[in-house]
């Protein structure tokens, strides 16, 4: 019996862990809303795609009145993939507030949105909340007369066609390299709603509209479009945001990039003679990967300081240190790709730094790459601390763009020298002629006590006349 309970346990763990690998920043609870949940067969390769790498998904409308995404105060769900509604509000269960909630709670939201669909006004003010913008009227199409689909967009040209990373397009290549796809070809973003981001450091443009491009209210009939909502690079296609507490929310403009009838579409660009397929899918498993904690994961695994002087102990991570110490600080790191954990390595013209810092900085140094497991790498570095004694942290502050936020500060007393400590007056060569005028001194008063001690009194009248 005792063995099968311990078959039993050592399964439950395994499943567990089979569950918990699937993102590593979150599970696998998946709520998908929909306008209706029929419209879930528009999507079925993309939600077949999620599903096949082990998400639970629940299908819900904004109507539905079992919707909640908290349960006794704790999240229903993980993760949330909201597409386009016709409904102006998401009734109560999905107000501002909530939606701010669930990201506070570390929940995870891929929102899509359609250049011809009104968005619901209560998601307008949660973007607002964080510092994303869309236009004033909550519509929008974005169009370029350069860089269109000429076979499905030859008049409206609202189906942009945009090149993967590369020398054109370098804008988005630290995110497609997380993916680790180096496919070359064009991603389709077909009626679409643009966004402009505030200045805000938590916010990252995943994909931007080309230079040419423009956004504009389509029910705006009059052939000369005077307010344009934003041109240009202004306006980003795809925005990511990841929160302090690592959580991530992905404002994707195009549902319809999603959609079956865009993933390995046929296009033709302008003075192309050849069709192209596009890379919708691969595009669209990189965002959905990267929102959910799939790709872009960073764990420490552990951290050590020691002294690394010859003659004293090397006791990891001790609480208290000396001045003028040589010390040496590592810390190992993991980073998740899809299924599993691989070596973490720093993107190029980027550093990994660690701080020795009381209330400012007293040293910045470069972490260095020095061992490289299957799933790990250590990076070190070793300096002499400041000639100040009081309290100090060794701190690691990684934030990067779409990667999760790393933050490791650990506490370490730095005393003075003790008394039995500092170096001998001999061992200094400045001390030397001090120490030698101090000799001189004792030995000439040794010399005069000796004489003086020897040496006989002389004779006086008296002792003469007896004698």
């Amino acid at each position: 019996m005792a063995n099968l309970r311990s078959l039993l346990s050592f399964l439950l763990l395994a499943l567990v862990g089979a569950v918990q690998a699937i993102s590593a920043n979150g599970g696998n609870r998946l709520l998908v809303i929909l306008e209706d949940i029929a419209d879930k067969d528009g999507y079925t390769k993309f939600l077949g795609d999620l599903e096949g790498r082990g998400f639970d998904i629940v299908y819900e409308t904004p109507k539905s009145e079992s919707l909640s995404l908290f349960h006794l105060g704790e999240r229903s769900y993980d993760h949330v993939l909201l597409f386009p509604t016709k409904a102006k509000g998401l009734g109560p269960n999905l107000t501002p507030s909530v939606i701010l909630q669930f990201i506070n709670a570390d929940g995870n939201i891929l929102l899509a949105l359609s250049g011809s669909t009104p968005v619901p006004s209560s998601l307008v003010s949660a973007l607002l909340e964080l510092d994303i913008h869309l236009p004033a009227d909550r519509q929008g199409l974005v169009v370029d007369h350069f860089n269109y689909d000429t076979t499905s967009a030859s008049e409206k040209h609202d189906v942009l066609l945009l090149p993967t990373p590369g020398p054109l397009r370098p804008d988005y290549k630290d995110f497609f390299a997380l993916s680790g796809s180096d496919e070359s070809g064009v991603i389709a973003f077909p009626n679409g709603l643009g966004q402009t981001l505030g200045q805000g450091a938590l916010l990252s443009p995943i994909l931007r509209a080309p230079s040419t491009s423009y956004s504009y209210n389509p029910k705006d009939e009059s052939e000369a479009i005077e307010d344009l909502f934003a041109t240009g690079s202004q306006l980003s296609l795809v925005s990511a945001l990841q929160a302090r507490n690592s959580a991530r929310v992905t404002v994707v403009g195009s549902a319809d990039m999603l959609s079956d009838k865009w993933f390995d579409a046929s296009v033709k660009k302008v003075g192309e003679k050849s069709s192209v397929k596009t890379l919708n899918r691969e595009f669209a498993k990189a965002v959905a990967g990267w929102t959910f904690g799939e790709i872009g994961v960073l764990r420490v695994n552990w951290i050590e300081h020691h002294l690394n002087e010859a003659g004293q102990s090397n006791a990891s991570n001790p609480k208290i240190y000396r001045i003028k110490n040589d010390v040496t600080y590592s810390i190992s790191l993991s980073e998740y790709s899809w299924d599993k954990y691989i070596p973490f390595t720093v993107p190029e013209n980027d550093e990994l730094q660690l701080e020795f810092s009381m209330l400012s900085p007293f040293h910045r140094l470069k972490l260095n790459p020095i061992i490289s497991s299957e799933d790990s790498t250590t990076y070190s570095v070793s300096f002499k601390l400041p000639d100040q004694h009081g309290i100090f942290n060794f701190l690691v502050n990684y934030k990067r763009p779409f990667f999760n936020n790393v933050f490791e500060k650990n506490t370490v007393s730095v005393r003075h020298f003790a008394h039995d400590e500092w170096p001998r007056s001999f061992v200094i060569s400045g001390a030397w002629p001090w120490i030698a005028g101090i000799a001189a001194t004792v030995t000439g008063w040794l010399g005069f006590c000796a004489l003086w001690l020897y040496s006989a009194p002389p004779a006086t009248g008296e002792s003469k006349k007896k004698q």
